[in-house]
């Protein structure tokens, strides 16, 4: 099963919708009403991006992340998701001097099992992950981002900076995954 965690972005309407649309069994609840211990009875997880940073939201989010990472589970973490992800694992942030919004073009680096094609897809960010730490690597990156896409090496764990919720390309890559 398939657990959503809403961090309260705007656009994760559009990703339950489509998660819908496409049959695929899953749970939505707000970190806030999360309960730790039940997080053995799903085997993959979705982080969506936020509207404000909370420290409360913060931690919890992180203990999902470690929880995927040692209990093998599949994590796809959306813009806030992959900055959260990126930041629990060692990695760091930084706040651009203009946010990022709009269709943008992202390149695939390396090998992968979501895509080996050039996408479009949608940014709606203000922060951005500026240093991975050793186990996450860059799979794909625009003219704007050097890490669009990153992947945990070895684990079915990823982060998109975008909003793959909002595109027809990113919404491909969701359901790849939740096809893992």
């Amino acid at each position: 099963m398939l657990l959503i965690i809403d961090n309260g972005s705007i656009y994760t309407q559009n990703l339950l919708d489509f998660l819908e649309e496409k049959k695929i069994r899953f749970e939505n609840i707000s970190p806030k009403e999360l309960k730790l211990n039940s997080l053995e009875k799903y085997d993959s997880f979705i982080l969506s991006g936020r509207r404000r940073n909370e420290k409360k939201i913060n931690q919890i989010n992180s203990k999902v992340i470690l929880h995927s990472v040692k209990n093998n589970k599949k994590l796809f973490g959306i813009c806030y998701g992959a900055e959260i992800l990126a930041l629990t694992l060692g990695g760091t942030i930084r706040r651009l001097n203009d946010s990022q919004k709009g269709t943008k073009e992202v390149f695939i680096q390396r090998k992968n099992v979501l895509t080996n094609k050039k996408i479009k897809v949608f940014e709606s960010h203000l922060y951005e992950i500026s240093k991975l730490p050793d186990m996450l690597v860059p799979i794909a990156s625009s003219k704007e981002c050097k890490n669009e896409i990153i992947y945990y090496n070895g684990k079915f764990i990823f982060g998109t900076q975008f909003h793959p919720e909002m595109s027809t390309d990113g919404k491909d890559l969701i359901h790849k995954f939740c096809l893992l």
